[in-house]
C-alpha cells in the first residue's frame, strides 16, 4: 500500500501507532517507536493525546525525526467492551490510527490496547478482505527449527470449518511472505493426530483442509506447536488463547526457576557466569518480543496487535513486521489465495 503527496509521486511508508494503548501508556510506546525510527528508518504517526507524547519525544531528543503526532481526545481502557469503544470513543487514539490506515494515510497500526476493541475497530473501520469472513491473530512462536503460526490466537472463539480454512490460508500466505518459508507445512490443532480425532469443527475442517491446495499434514497436537513439527497451526480462538496463555506463563516460570536455581549458591552462580553467552542465545530464541506481536490477519489493511505489557523492543519490531508485511503485498496475496481456493473447490464440486 503506496501513498502519495501532493505532487502524485509516491510518499514513504508511514505506520500509525496508538501511542496510549498498553500498560505502560506513551513513555514505552513512545520511545519503541523512536526506536524503531533511528535503526530501521521508519517512518511513523503517533496517535493520542498531543501534549503527553511531545513531552516524552523531547524527553527522547528525537524531535528532528521522521515523526509525526496526530491528536486524539480519548483513550479505550483495556476493560472497555468493543461495542462501547466503537459506539462512544469515535477519537480514540486506536480508531484515529485505524482511520489513518483507511484513509490510506498509513499503512498499517500497532497497538498495544484492548485486544477486543482493536478487532472490532479493524473491521467496523477498515473493513475485511474480500472471502474473508472473519479476521483472524495469529501468533508467531518459536520452535526448534524457526517459528509456527498459531492462529486464531483469540478474535474467534466459535468459528466454523469454513472459517478455519480461511485461517490457514492466511497463515500459509504469512509464513511464505514473512517468515521465507517455501511450502509452509498446515497442521489442524485436536486431541490426537489420527483421522477422525476431534469435536466437530476439527472433523469438517480436517475434510476442507486436506481437500485445499495447502500443504495440509494433518491433524497435530498441542507439543507439535514447539517442536517444529509443522510451520502453521489451527484452531479456533478460544482454544488458541488458552494455548497462547499457557505456553506465555510456562516460559516466565521456567525463566524464574532457571534464575533461581543458577543463584542459589557460589557454584552455581560461577557455572551460571561461565554459561551467560548461552543463556543468552536461549532467552533470544524465546523472546516474543523479537516478532513485536501478533499480526491481525483478514482485514483490508495491516495490523500489529501487541502484548498489554509490552517493553520497548517489542514495540520497536512491531513497527518493523508491520512495514515489512505492507512493503511485501501481503493481503493481495492472501486475496488472491483465497480466490485460488474457491475457485479450486467450484472445480471440484463440478466433477462431482
Amino acid at each position: 500500500m503506496k501513498m502519495a503527496n501532493g505532487d502524485g509521486a509516491p510518499s514513504p511508508m508511514k505506520v500509525a501507532v496508538d501511542a496510549m494503548g498498553g500498560d505502560h501508556g506513551p513513555r514505552v510506546v513512545v520511545e519503541g517507536a523512536v526506536a524503531a525510527v533511528r535503526e530501521f528508518g521508519a517512518s511513523v504517526i503517533l496517535v493520542g493525546d498531543r501534549a503527553a507524547i511531545n513531552r516524552e519525544v523531547v524527553r527522547l531528543e528525537a524531535q528532528s525525526l521522521a515523526l509525526e503526532i496526530r491528536h486524539a481526545s480519548q483513550v479505550v481502557g483495556m476493560a472497555e467492551s468493543p461495542s462501547h469503544a466503537l459506539r462512544r470513543k469515535r477519537d480514540s487514539s486506536l480508531r484515529v490510527a485505524a482511520e489513518l490506515v483507511k484513509e490510506s494515510q498509513a499503512s498499517a497500526f500497532i497497538s498495544a490496547g484492548n485486544t477486543g476493541a482493536a478487532m472490532a475497530i479493524a473491521m467496523f473501520v477498515i473493513g475485511v478482505l474480500p472471502g474473508v469472513d472473519r479476521p483472524a491473530i495469529a501468533a508467531v512462536l518459536p520452535n526448534l527449527r524457526k517459528f509456527t503460526i498459531l492462529l486464531d490466537a483469540g478474535a474467534n472463539v466459535d468459528p466454523k470449518a469454513m472459517h478455519l480454512l480461511q485461517f490457514a490460508v492466511m497463515g500459509h500466505v504469512y509464513a511464505r511472505d514473512i517468515l521465507g518459508l517455501d511450502s509452509p507445512r498446515v497442521g489442524l490443532l485436536s486431541v490426537g493426530e489420527e483421522e477422525g480425532k476431534g469435536n466437530e469443527l476439527t472433523k469438517e475442517a480436517y475434510e476442507q483442509l486436506r481437500e485445499s491446495s495447502l500443504n495440509f499434514v494433518g491433524n497435530v497436537e498441542g507439543r507439535d506447536i514447539y517442536n517444529g513439527r509443522c510451520d502453521v497451526v489451527v484452531t479456533d480462538g478460544f482454544t488458541g488463547n488458552v494455548a497462547l496463555k499457557i505456553s506465555e506463563s510456562l516460559a516466565e516460570m521456567l525463566g524464574a526457576m532457571i534464575k533461581e536455581e543458577l543463584m542459589r549458591d557460589a557454584r552455581s552462580k560461577i557455572g551460571a557466569k561461565l554459561a551467560m553467552p548461552a543463556f543468552e542465545r536461549f532467552r533470544r530464541r524465546i523472546d516474543y518480543t523479537e516478532m513485536g506481536g501478533a499480526p491481525m490477519l483478514g482485514i483490508d489493511g495491516a495490523a500489529i496487535i501487541c502484548h498489554g505489557a509490552s517493553p520497548v523492543k517489542a514495540i520497536k519490531n512491531a513497527v518493523r513486521v508491520a512495514q515489512e508485511w505492507a512493503s511485501a503485498g501481503l493481503n493481495e496475496h492472501i486475496k488472491a489465495a483465497l480466490e485460488a481456493e474457491v475457485a479450486r473447490g467450484g472445480r471440484e464440486g463440478g466433477r462431482e
